[in-house]
Order: C-alpha cells, then structure tokens, then sequence
C-alpha cells in the first residue's frame, strides 16, 4: 500500500493550466476539485494513521476518490 497522496497534479501533469482554468470558470468543475482533494487528504490521514479507519470505510472512501477522478478527467478530456 503506497502512502503517498494521489495529488491531481500529479496526477495530470500536463493538464495544471486546464485544470487552473476550469477551476475558475466552471463552478462544477472547482467543487469536483475540492472534493477530490478533501477526500484525498481523507485518505492519505487513514492510511499514515494520523486518522485510522476501517477497511470498509477506506474502501469506500478509495472508490468515491477513483470517482473523482474520473469526472476530472472527463471534464478535462472535454475542455
């Protein structure tokens, strides 16, 4: 298990400017953003036990992350 935070820059380097740009102009996009990032950080505390959680609960918290990013990489496809 990495314990390393899945930053949307990280992981869409090339995409920084569009993803800058929609954050600012697409009131959608800005809130899929700081949710992905909220649960991120959500995540990253459970997994480095600042937080800990149950299986259960990472695992749902992991899919909804996996969500996220999915839309963000839609909407960016899309831009």
């Amino acid at each position: 298990m990495s314990h390393t935070p899945h930053e949307l820059i990280e992981e869409f380097p090339d995409q920084i400017e569009a993803m800058h740009t929609l954050k600012e102009n697409d009131a959608h996009f800005a809130k899929m953003y700081d949710e992905y990032h909220a649960i991120n950080r959500a995540i990253h505390r459970a997994e480095t036990d600042v937080e800990p959680t149950d299986d259960l609960h990472m695992n749902e918290m992991r899919k909804q992350r996996m969500a996220l990013k999915d839309q963000v990489a839609a909407a960016l496809r899309s831009a």
